[in-house]
């Protein structure tokens, strides 16, 4: 019962209530960081957002957070991608002041392209030599004095709720720039919203916060393996069926 109410609701209410949501907070970001800093109107504006978001959605979130972070040391945050809600989910309880690091395409999403631009968010270029020195540089003035980046290494979202291959290009920014590896697990967000689905359901969703893994000492030879110890380390939270 309480899923057929849920449709009309999703319908009439939620995707109204994200649009103009939406439609605040890039411009909020936007117009913040032309007037004042992206370090401050690229974040919690999105904040506001994201937590506005799950909650419009009636979705139950449940945080694991770990004691062990700091929130003076930048991060490369390495988490699963199960559905679209995981923006929301990231940006609203993540906690740490952040910036994506994004395909280059989505520069030309309509507002939310310029909207990323100004907050300071780094489109990678991986098409070219310039492109990827140019992205390391900017990825490396960004990453400092506590801001962070969240990384979706498997490079889509999951097709059918189980974790893909990782892909190397967050390990090697966390190599390069010596910034350790915080794994994060997302659970739940798959069965709010399939890839291939139109249809919302409202669960719960689990983030949950590992030990961070330091990689100042690491070289490129050990890339597989600090691969295979995150994309482990991910997992463990997950159920068995979605691993």
């Amino acid at each position: 019962m309480a899923r057929i109410l849920y449709f009309p609701y999703q319908w009439l209410i939620f995707v109204p209530l994200l649009i103009l949501s939406t439609i605040w907070c890039t411009l909020t970001i936007i117009i913040g960081s032309v007037i004042g800093n992206n370090k401050f109107w690229g974040y919690y504006p999105g904040v506001i957002w994201g937590r506005f978001v799950c909650m419009a959605a009636l979705l139950r979130i449940k945080i694991n957070r770990n004691k062990n972070l700091d929130k003076n040391q930048s991060y490369v945050f390495v988490a699963n991608h199960q559905s679209a809600f995981d923006i929301f989910l990231i940006y609203g309880y993540l906690g740490h002041n952040f910036k994506w690091l994004m395909k280059q395409s989505l520069k030309k999403m309509p507002l939310v392209g310029f909207a990323s631009d100004k907050a300071g968010h780094v489109f990678v270029d991986s098409t070219t030599r310039k492109g990827i020195v140019d992205t390391m540089r900017k990825t490396k003035e960004t990453l400092k004095d506590g801001m962070s980046t969240v990384v979706f290494p498997e490079g889509h979202r999951s097709p059918d709720g189980k974790m893909a291959e990782f892909k190397k290009g967050a390990f090697q920014t966390a190599l390069s720039l010596k910034l350790p590896i915080v794994p994060l697990t997302i659970d739940g967000a798959y069965k709010v919203l399939p890839i291939h689905s139109w249809i919302m359901n409202p669960v719960k969703i689990t983030l949950t916060f590992h030990d961070p893994i330091e990689t100042a000492n690491l070289k490129s030879d050990d890339l597989p393996e600090l691969i295979d110890k995150v994309y482990a380390v991910v997992g463990s939270a997950l159920p068995k069926e979605s691993r």
